[in-house]
């Protein structure tokens, strides 16, 4: 498999050895290309032998602050605190090595894993179930679905409710690549009646009480080959924690009732809206039960922390409703509504906004503001003429904090706004122009410009 990656070398690597770099990873099947627009999404590798503050703030811009897979490879010489500011600075990993032989079989090996990562995160089966852009969203899946599919660890899922958690343990149990997969059991721990506890977990034999008139099989013997999802883990009574506890470490168990002692395996998957970590510090969750279930700990923001999700949610619900044809599309001022909102119950409160307006809206058109119900309208204050929100102020005072010049702020905000008026047009000039209200050739020179900066001060 052939991949496609650029390449930066920073100034202080010497040519020689660049080459010699440079040979070894076309041998391992690795096309390289210095960095431009047209790889700016792929994979790349920064090599040198120091750490500046200028090489950091390069790599901020080519991993785009950490959302894209930069690998910064270097010397023995540097000080091994710089490690830390590289990853700060947004590189996925950093390798630190003196013999090139050595480090190309670390590079391939962490190339070739990405890729794969990458083409899981962006394939149907992944896209459609977590819908989003934001950098949280794509940073959760990338950690899901290399756990899932390259790991058979526990996951213990945080999140409000309505995140999407159920959804999420969904996709972990689709990426497990194993071949004999078994089921998918899911047990709402909140639905657990403590007399009927036992029986829910290990299953019982018949007449082992009242009104067993047959045996029958609990989710220990159900999810055997296959995958446990304990929902809202966090509710169950400490009696149940100690069972699950044995379970989980002997992979055996015996019915309610039974003598006999079963065999089981499955991958656990547990999810709680609830600080279990604060629990077990009250000693209402048992520790030792955390640290089981808890290999990889996965956190599902709110839907107020990723608000570039929204839109992109709106739609897939639309979607949805219109299987069979073209979804309307959402007016200018239902867009800002529905941005401007606040979504206490997550994304399923966003998709049952969007179910009440559906339920209003007739003919072909635009879904517009009329489609919205009296209940869900804004009240109409002055606030509503502010654009500006609070994570905009507070991402002006870190940059002020940090002694970040206005200059710079000015320079950084205009890059933001052309980077993602580009991406939402795909690159269409003229469309980008019009939304920006600027000149299509203010936006060409934009672009012309950003590619001739990036291609100097290098060695290649």
């Amino acid at each position: 498999m052939t991949i496609k990656i650029w390449v930066r070398w920073m100034s202080g690597y010497q040519k020689q050895t660049a080459h010699e770099i440079t040979d070894l990873l076309i041998e391992q099947g690795i096309q390289m290309q210095d960095y431009d627009d047209h790889l700016s999404r792929n994979p790349g590798v920064i090599f040198s032998n120091e750490v500046t503050p200028k090489i950091c703030e390069q790599l901020r811009e080519f991993s785009h602050n950490g959302q894209l897979q930069v690998l910064a490879c270097c010397d023995t010489t540097i000080p091994g605190d710089a490690v830390w500011q590289l990853l700060a600075a947004g590189a996925s990993d950093v390798l630190v090595c003196s013999e090139c032989s050595t480090i190309i079989h670390e590079i391939t090996s962490r190339l070739r894993r990405w890729v794969a990562v990458d083409r899981m995160v962006n394939s149907p089966a992944v896209q459609n179930v977590l819908v989003g852009e934001s950098q949280a969203l794509k940073a959760i899946l990338r950690q899901v679905v290399e756990v899932a599919h390259f790991t058979d660890a526990s996951v213990l899922i945080l999140g409000e409710s309505g995140t999407g958690k159920e959804l999420l343990a969904n996709l972990i149990h689709t990426l497990d690549p194993r071949p004999d997969k078994g089921d998918l059991v899911i047990l709402d721990c909140t639905t657990i009646v403590s007399e009927l506890s036992g029986s829910e977990f290990f299953g019982h034999e018949r007449g082992a009480f009242t009104g067993a008139a047959s045996s029958r099989d609990g989710v220990f013997a159900l999810a055997n080959g296959g995958t446990l999802f304990l929902d809202e883990v966090g509710e169950l009574p400490l009696t149940l924690q100690t069972q699950l506890l044995r379970v989980i470490q002997e992979n055996t168990f015996k019915r309610v009732g039974g003598n006999a002692w079963q065999r089981t395996s499955f991958r656990l998957v547990c999810a709680t809206n609830r600080d279990l970590w604060a629990q077990v510090q009250r000693s209402e969750f048992r520790a030792d039960l955390y640290y089981r279930i808890a290999s990889n700990v996965c956190h599902l923001p709110p839907l107020r922390e990723r608000p570039e999700d929204i839109l992109p949610l709106a739609n897939h619900f639309l979607k949805v409703n219109y299987p069979d044809q073209d979804s309307p599309k959402l007016d200018a001022p239902v867009q800002e509504y529905l941005l401007r909102r606040e979504y206490p119950g997550n994304v399923r409160d966003l998709k049952q906004v969007i179910a009440r307006m559906l339920c209003r809206h007739a003919g072909q058109g635009a879904i517009t503001v009329g489609c919205i119900p009296p209940d869900d309208r804004p009240v109409w204050t002055e606030d509503w003429k502010e654009w500006r929100d609070t994570g905009f102020e507070r991402a002006i005072r870190i940059a002020l904090s940090r002694g970040v010049g206005l200059k710079a702020i000015s320079r950084n905000t205009e890059e933001t706004a052309f980077r993602i008026v580009l991406e939402q047009v795909n690159g269409n000039t003229q469309r980008a122009a019009q939304l920006l209200g600027v000149t299509d050739r203010t936006v060409q020179n934009w672009k012309k410009d950003r590619s001739s900066t990036s291609k100097t001060e290098y060695l290649l």
